[in-house]
């Protein structure tokens, strides 16, 4: 289960998404998912589908890969399609004091598929643009919140340590999970009870771990006169280039899509 969390990890290669300006990918993360809530609709969907399969083939990134990262949060997805099913309607099926409903299907079918399409298209984002692009990227956008005192730098570097530090701390923790295992421990048999004090021997070498690091990394910064983002420059400094003005425009003709969808839905219902 560790190595199947994908979640923060850079896969490098050479594609179309992997050079675009971070700030691009950034906006266009956030618009994909605020378009996952517009619609309600078999066709919204579709046209989400053909335009992340679109993405996910431009990218390069091995879909086995990309679906593996689904296998963490697999029973989060359970239990939010689970209580979907019980959404006020008409009755399909009792289960003693719960009742199926025909809407409850519907939404949990559209609830899974739309937290699916969610995750996938969020970890495109980390998987084609590394901790140091990102960190910039989301420091350029939020740039004028500066205006209002908010330490815009900082956030940024706090979120771009954080991706940083998933895949080792991922790492750490197979690691000792594999030590533990060898000395004799049982992670997997037993009830839940059993299997959470089982995790005790894990999670505190993890825990000083981690921390240890975290204490590294502060006596790093602070022996390099580290001092935040006032005056600083950027080695490699982001400029939009035509690519990144062709992406901008293809984002706006899938927003045009599914806002069309949403007319058409509404049109079809009144």
């Amino acid at each position: 289960m560790i190595r199947d969390i994908t979640i923060g990890q850079y896969y490098p290669t050479n594609s179309i998404l992997h050079r675009l300006d971070p700030r691009v990918k950034l906006i266009g993360t956030f618009l994909f998912i605020i378009s996952l809530f517009i619609f309600q609709s078999l066709y919204g969907y579709i046209v989400v589908a053909v335009f992340l399969g679109t993405i996910i083939k431009l990218s390069k990134v091995p879909v086995r890969f990309i679906v593996k990262g689904l296998k963490a949060v697999v029973i989060l997805l359970l239990f939010t399609v689970f209580f979907n099913l019980f959404t006020p309607g008409k009755p399909l099926l009792n289960l003693g004091f719960l009742t199926i409903t025909e809407e409850g299907v519907r939404s949990a079918v559209f609830m899974g598929i739309r937290l699916t399409f969610l995750i996938l298209g969020s970890s495109l984002m980390t998987f084609t643009t590394t901790p140091n692009q990102l960190t910039d990227g989301l420091e350029k956008v939020l740039r004028p919140l500066n205006h209002i005192k908010v330490p815009v730098h900082e956030i940024a570097m706090m979120m771009s340590i954080a991706l940083r530090f998933i895949p080792i701390l991922l790492e750490e923790t197979d690691k000792i999970m594999k030590a533990q295992m060898a000395r004799g421990a049982d992670f997997e048999s037993g009830g839940i009870l059993k299997r959470a004090k089982s995790l005790i021997p894990l999670l505190v070498p993890l825990f000083v771990s981690a921390f240890r690091r975290a204490n590294d990394l502060a006596m790093a910064m602070e022996a390099r006169c580290y001092r935040g983002g006032d005056g600083r420059t950027k080695m490699k400094p982001l400029r939009y280039k035509g690519r990144d003005y062709v992406a901008y425009l293809i984002l706006l003709v899938y927003l045009a899509a599914i806002i069309m969808v949403k007319i058409l839905q509404k049109t079809i219902l009144a």
